[in-house]
């Protein structure tokens, strides 16, 4: 939140000009850079309309809370009006989205977005919008949690006339979402009257800015049934240990009021991101308050699709590990964080704000989340500089404050067929263990090949997707990627081996040409025909995958070579110590073979490396002979 006054104290602040100057002073203060001046713009011509429509309602009393930040998330709400309702007493809360718009229609194909003629694509229809915020605060502020019928929303366009948005009117509309307009500002008073009282709102803003921030009983609710609904999980042997483990924890903590770590290890596909689901099924059942977190986009964007497809506030249990910087210590029963080994040095980026830079590592943000932390990881898929997820560090970490470390490994292999033979072979074949390479002995559980050209692996996997298997193509990042795509054009080819060109998954969160976002790379039948990153890939599994192994990644006589000169990839700086380029660049690569269910198909750009995959391949030679 920027600022919060009474209603006639705003107005008083917009019209010696001194507001804007406040806010601006507070947002470099909370953001760390300066406001955009569209966003200024929008502070000069909005807040003036509304604080005035609160004191010609006779409501000058009413606490306005300009840009109110919603708790572990980085959005704001335009304004928060808390005050009394005028006929129970009872704290209220209006939510306001403001707009400049002057006309705006609904988009043809879904009328919860619609088109402005300022912005080249849609946007969200401001009823829908604010219907969200409202949601929103009812599942994550305490003050709502048990009584959503003291928030309203209302979208409020007040140099609209009614024509001008007569189209947006057919959005649906109901207590948490209404839309009026300039014209017609008479309503939109009476409104405001009918859920605000002419008395203070300064405890009721109090009460709001105070309330416990975490999962309400009613979110936790509706995510156990959706969880219970869409469970497919079975725990088998270790994964029902870290399981067991886990509650056991809560449970201790709960009774002796103290708090316990738990970590979870294991390699690709033993299971840690289903024991993640299934504990939060469980944890909502017994009205235990939990949230999910992850430092992948891709990885959180899919958790969200998955367990929220129908539930729409079920998604937001769904965060990241930098979105604790400012969380209440113990504020929730159990934090699970998924994929831990993304864990980074710091949250602290260069858009976090002045404020919330605090010096605090990111592990001991997390730590101080919840009485029961869980960390679920896999120490050999660190592959950038600044990730230290690692079981040592957290144990290191608990030890400083005292706190007991519970270490559940799990051995089973769920991914690549079951196979732990594959699991070792790739391992040993990388040197991220002891012992150096060794022949690949087929089992009848995973399938590894090598390719001779890219040509040869696409044309197979294309094959198994006619037998409906899924299928990708990955690499190792050693070619140039082409973030930024000028509307209407196709992605480039920017991956070319020889003849063959292909481009990389898709930068961002918009579809292009029928590729989909990069967080569905994995996941969306079109995914395949770009070439995908360690960083899409990660977390995820596909039937077949194939690995392109560039160049920053070679076999010399009787060892592997990392170059880190043939490496595109922007993390690796300067100062990247070459052993850490070295180590990463191995991670990289053992993430990308370890995305196959069914097999693997592998292809080196380099030809010695490719004999020596051959070599190391035995009996699996030939694509042409499957």
């Amino acid at each position: 939140m920027l600022f919060r006054d009474s209603a006639a104290a705003v107005a008083a602040e917009c019209l010696s000009g001194a507001l804007f100057f406040r806010l601006t002073e507070q947002f470099v203060h909370v953001h760390g850079h300066k406001p955009s001046s569209s966003e200024v713009r929008s502070w000069e011509r909005s807040i003036p309309v509304l604080a005035s429509a609160l004191n010609d309602a006779g409501l000058g009393q009413v606490e306005m809370l300009l840009e109110y930040g919603l708790p572990l998330n980085s959005k704001r709400a335009d304004a928060v009006l808390a005050g009394v309702h005028p006929e129970t007493g009872l704290p209220s809360y209006v939510v306001v989205e403001l707009k400049q718009w002057s006309s705006a229609e609904p988009d043809d194909d879904d009328p919860s977005l619609c088109r402005v003629g300022a912005y080249t694509r849609a946007v969200l229809n401001p009823v829908d919008q604010v219907r969200g915020y409202c949601e929103y605060l009812i599942s994550f502020n305490g003050a709502l949690a048990g009584h959503p019928e003291r928030v309203c929303g209302a979208a409020y366009l007040h140099n609209a006339t009614e024509f001008g948005v007569s189209g947006l009117f057919e959005a649906e509309q109901d207590q948490f979402g209404q839309l009026f307009v300039g014209a017609r500002r008479g309503q939109f008073i009476d409104f405001l009257r009918t859920r605000l009282g002419t008395g203070s709102g300064a405890s009721a803003a109090d009460e709001l800015l105070n309330g416990k921030i975490g999962p309400s009983k009613q979110l936790m609710a509706v995510a156990a049934q959706e969880v219970r609904e869409r469970e497919q999980f079975v725990l088998l042997d270790e994964q029902k240990i870290a399981f067991r483990t886990v509650l056991n924890a809560v449970r201790r903590a709960k009774q002796s009021d103290h708090k316990e770590v738990v970590v979870v290890t294991g390699g690709p596909g033993t299971g840690k991101s289903v024991i993640a689901l299934s504990l939060l099924g469980e944890l909502y059942r017994q009205n235990t308050s939990a949230l999910h977190a992850t430092g992948s986009s891709s990885f959180t964007t899919t958790m969200r699709k998955v367990a929220g497809a129908r539930k729409r506030e079920v998604r937001d249990l769904f965060k990241y590990f930098n979105s604790f910087m400012t969380a209440e210590r113990n504020g929730l029963d159990v934090l699970i964080c998924d994929e831990a080994h993304r864990i980074r040095e710091t949250s602290a980026n260069r858009y976090t704000s002045a404020s919330n830079r605090t010096g605090k590592a990111q592990v001991e943000e997390l730590l101080d989340a919840a009485r029961v932390p869980v960390f679920l990881l896999d120490e050999h898929q660190v592959v950038r500089p600044g990730e230290m997820g690692t079981v040592t560090e957290i144990e290191t970490a608990a030890a400083k404050k005292g706190l007991r470390c519970h270490v559940v490994p799990l051995d089973s292999q769920f991914r690549c067929g079951g196979s732990d033979a594959y699991l070792r072979w790739v391992v040993r074949l990388l040197g991220l263990e002891p012992g150096g390479p060794v022949v690949w002995e087929p089992d009848d559980k995973m399938r590894l090949m090598v390719a001779d050209s890219p040509q040869e692996m696409e044309a197979f996997l294309d094959n198994r997707r006619a037998q409906n298997y899924s299928a990708r193509i990955s690499a190792g990042y050693c070619w140039k990627w082409t973030k930024k795509v000028p509307p209407g054009q196709a992605l480039p080819a920017d991956v070319v081996v020889g003849e063959w060109e292909r481009p990389w998954n898709v930068f961002g969160d918009r579809a292009v040409g029928g590729a989909p976002p990069a967080a569905l790379w994995a996941t969306d039948p079109a995914g395949f025909g770009q070439v995908g990153c360690v960083y899409t890939a990660q977390g995820f599994e596909y039937d077949w995958s194939g690995v392109i192994i560039g160049p920053d990644l070679v076999w010399r006589g009787d060892r592997w070579v990392t170059d880190r000169t043939a490496s595109k990839d922007p993390v690796f700086k300067k100062s990247t110590p070459d052993a850490d380029v070295d180590r990463l660049i191995r991670n990289t690569y053992k993430v990308l073979l370890t995305r196959g269910m069914v097999g693997t198909v592998v292809y080196s750009t380099d030809a010695e490396t490719r004999e020596k995959l051959r070599e190391l391949t035995g009996a699996a030679l030939s694509l042409t002979a499957a």
